[in-house]
This record gives structure tokens, sequence and C-alpha cells, in this order.
């Protein structure tokens, strides 16, 4: 009787564990595989949360830049440089796109494999915190582009803004 139990209880194990795959967290999926895909929304929850401990409001997604920003990433993939100005400085990308931000900065990265690296490099790095804690801004854009033959693999691009008045 002991045996049967205790094969039952194999079995019902056994059972449980093939039927939930294991799924990446969103912010350590590797980005330097082609067809990876970043996840916006992990990434504006996660800025945001770093944003509220101190003391700052939440971004949200927003579709305009979020062109913008796999534009430049695309484009410093595609020049294999890492270079806000690869295309042409943040302000006149946006004046050309017609986006009216009336504050915003950008914080480009390379070489970084996950969100979670990029998160971490930009929050220890003082300019490209500051950008992140920028004071008024409530959208953003983030992209991460993969070009497996360059030096760093993966180029990251956020661009947060606002279009507020006040």
């Amino acid at each position: 009787m002991r045996a049967a139990a205790a094969f039952l209880v194999i079995l019902l194990l056994a059972g449980c564990a093939a039927e939930a795959p294991v799924e990446t967290p969103a912010m350590y999926v590797n980005m330097a595989e082609a067809g990876a895909r970043l996840d916006p929304a992990a990434a504006a929850s996660m800025i945001s949360q770093y944003r509220q401990n101190n003391g700052l409001g939440a971004v949200v997604v927003d579709p305009a830049l979020m062109q913008l920003a796999e534009n430049q990433a695309q484009a410093m993939a595609s020049a294999n440089r890492l270079d806000h100005d690869v295309r042409a400085p943040l302000a006149k990308r946006l004046g050309s796109s017609g986006y009216p931000a009336t504050v915003a900065v950008e914080n480009v990265s390379a070489g970084y494999h996950t969100l979670a690296e990029a998160f971490s490099g930009w929050r220890d790095s003082p300019p490209h915190r500051a950008n992140m804690l920028k004071t008024g801004v409530t959208k953003l854009g983030i992209a991460a582009s993969y070009a497996p033959d360059t030096k760093y693999k993966v180029f990251w691009t956020l661009i947060m803004a606002s279009t507020d008045n006040g």
C-alpha cells in the first residue's frame, strides 16, 4: 500500500513538473539572440518603480517614443557606433518626427545583453541616472537592437519625455 501511495505521489509530481515551462522574466531575456523581444511594459514598470523610490512620478510607454528609440538603436547598430548623434541630436530627431516634447532626455548604451543589465548600467552612471530621474518626464520609449557582427552585439536607447506645458 505504501509503495502504491509513493508511486502515485511521484506520478503527480512528475505531471506537475511537465505542465508549466519556466519562462525567463522579461528583464532577463537575452537580447543578443535573433528574434529576442524587449518588453517595453516591463521596462516602464522597472523605471517607474525606480523613479517612485526616488520620489518621482511613473512613466508610461509612448508609441511615438518607442519608434524614435527603435530608430536610434537601429542606427547605432547599423553604424556599429555608440553615439547619441549617429543620425542627429535628440532635439532634431524629436522635431523631425513632429513629437511635441516640452522636456526630453535620452540614454544610449551598448554591450548589455539584458534589460536588467542596461538598467543597472544606467542607474550606476551619474549622467544616465540623472536622466532616468529627470523631473517632469511622463513617457518613455525604449529599444534594443541586435547586431551580431558588431563589437557590442546589442545597442540600447531609452528616450523619456513629456508633452505637458506645465
